[in-house]
């Protein structure tokens, strides 16, 4: 797959398929994936990727906490900055409307936490999902290195055929993913990917993007 495709095709699937993902494809994509950057080659990341009955059980854990209306683990890093103003107000605002409306979950719907906290314990029915973890010692610069790591193993993912989608949800959970994956207490839960094949036949959500004008700026060209 070129690049631009796989870069223009990539977006976050809220449906899989439950068929398998080869294990030699994933060691694939993960082998590939370390050439990703790392600000002083320090490769920050640590990667647990959990399938088949580990995976069942640990969906199970965090579905019920979910479902019993659990609010979560302390937060260990906030999700999003307090008192977002415009534009990014208006991007999150406008892309949570067309995922909740997709989903089939109105805006109103008293339980639409719940729901929602349910549907992302279940990893959106997928099969795989890569949960990505930092030593509690590195700072802004490594965890930026994570998400270039994570954006690398994302596009690889589409060359393969499959698809993705980051939930930093997981977090809310951690506690639950640490004992399940064996992580120690020296480890921050980044955020989990969920990966596999989309499922057919159900709606496909692409949200905007900003025009590139509102971003970028060009000088001396």
């Amino acid at each position: 797959m070129d690049v631009y495709e796989a870069v223009d095709s990539r977006r976050a699937v809220r449906a899989f398929s439950d068929e398998p993902v080869p294990k030699e494809v994933l060691e694939r994509v993960l082998a590939a994936a370390t050439r990703a950057p790392s600000s002083g080659n320090l490769q920050p990341w640590r990667v647990y990727v959990v399938t088949g009955e580990p995976l069942a059980e640990l969906k199970r854990h965090a579905t019920a906490r979910a479902l019993a209306g659990d609010p979560g683990d302390e937060r260990e890093y906030p999700m999003y900055p307090a008192g977002l103003d415009s534009p990014y107000l208006d991007r999150f605002a406008a892309a949570a409307a067309q995922r909740y409306k997709a989903l089939g979950i109105e805006r109103d719907d008293p339980d639409r936490p719940m729901k929602i906290a349910a549907l992302n314990s279940e990893a959106f029915g997928a099969p795989v999902v890569l949960f990505c973890y930092l030593d509690r010692t590195m700072g802004p610069g490594q965890w930026g290195d994570a998400g270039m790591y994570l954006q690398t193993v994302m596009l690889l993912l589409r060359a393969e055929g499959l698809h993705s989608c980051p939930q930093v949800m997981w977090t809310m959970y951690r506690k639950t993913v640490s004992q399940m994956v064996g992580a120690d207490d020296g480890l921050v839960l980044f955020c989990g990917v969920s990966v596999g094949f989309e499922k057919e036949g159900v709606p496909r959500l692409r949200t905007g993007r900003a025009d590139m004008a509102e971003t970028v700026n060009f000088l001396g060209v």
